[in-house]
């Protein structure tokens, strides 16, 4: 079976659409948590990785610590391990509307969100 462009303009579309989502819903989650961050504290999304979108704390400008991971591609959220890596296990999906809708709601500054329960 092969595939025809139109069949491949198609999917490459969905691929873009699902991407911008990830990143206008990591911006949206940013903008939960400096609801509730200390004066002087910030939230900026990064994309440079090539797997994962790093939000990043930042205190009076600077980036000072990694506060989660955004899977590219499928949009889970990840309490970070290290600075290099997320942790094993998602704790919340951005495409998926309960889970982004509970994420959004129980987003706090300092990450206790982002812990298994």
């Amino acid at each position: 079976m092969s595939t025809t462009f139109a069949d491949f303009a198609a999917e490459q579309t969905a691929r873009n659409t699902i991407h911008l989502n990830i990143v206008k819903y990591g911006l949206m989650l940013c903008d939960a948590l400096q609801q509730t961050a200390p004066d002087g504290y910030g939230y900026e999304l990064n994309s440079e990785g090539r797997k994962y979108h790093k939000i990043y704390m930042c205190i009076n400008g600077r980036r000072d610590s990694i506060h989660a991971f955004i899977d590219k591609k499928t949009g889970d959220v990840f309490k970070p391990a290290s600075v290099k890596a997320p942790a094993k296990h998602a704790r919340f999906n951005l495409l998926s509307i309960t889970s982004r809708e509970e994420c959004f709601a129980r987003a706090d500054w300092a990450g206790g969100y982002l812990y298994l329960r």
